[in-house]
């Protein structure tokens, strides 16, 4: 019996199926998209800014006869809204620059103390009522006194 041209042998047919499977085997599906997850996706938290420094004016009015020729003196606090600022003033040519810090236990009172370009200090005591408003005193160095009263 004579095997027609066109009809393949049973080896040929196995020859065949082998070598399609091994060209298929390095491949494989990669979704187009993604599966559908049955729980919502995490929302995303938004952190909160720390806040930010306030800055005021302290103003100082002298009080005894050293401190009268300066006359009335503007200073610039920094609150850091942690129980520290920075302070600054100029009184006489002298630019005094230091830190203001509140007194352990108190949220209200506390002492500004600063040193000058020329070897001054100015030292003051002051009582908080708000955040931004408060008075005090200050005595430089040289024996000047001024009240203060902060913000407004």
């Amino acid at each position: 019996m004579q095997i027609p041209s066109n009809t393949l042998s049973r080896g040929a047919v196995a020859a065949l199926s082998v070598a399609g499977t091994l060209t298929l085997a390095g491949c494989y599906v990669v979704p187009v998209h993604p599966p559908h997850s049955p729980y919502p996706a995490p929302a995303a938290v938004p952190v909160p800014a720390p806040p930010a420094p306030i800055s005021f004016t302290a103003r100082l009015y002298p009080s005894n006869d050293a401190a009268a020729p300066h006359g009335m003196v503007m200073a610039v606090v920094t609150n850091d809204l942690n129980g520290r600022g920075h302070f600054s003033t100029q009184i006489g040519g002298e630019a005094f620059t230091g830190e203001a810090t509140r007194e352990a236990g108190s949220s209200r009172a506390g002492t500004a103390s600063g040193s000058g370009n020329r070897g001054g200090f100015i030292q003051c005591r002051y009582t908080m009522n708000s955040p931004t408003l408060g008075t005090g005193h200050c005595r430089m160095s040289s024996g000047a006194t001024f009240t203060m009263h902060v913000g407004g």
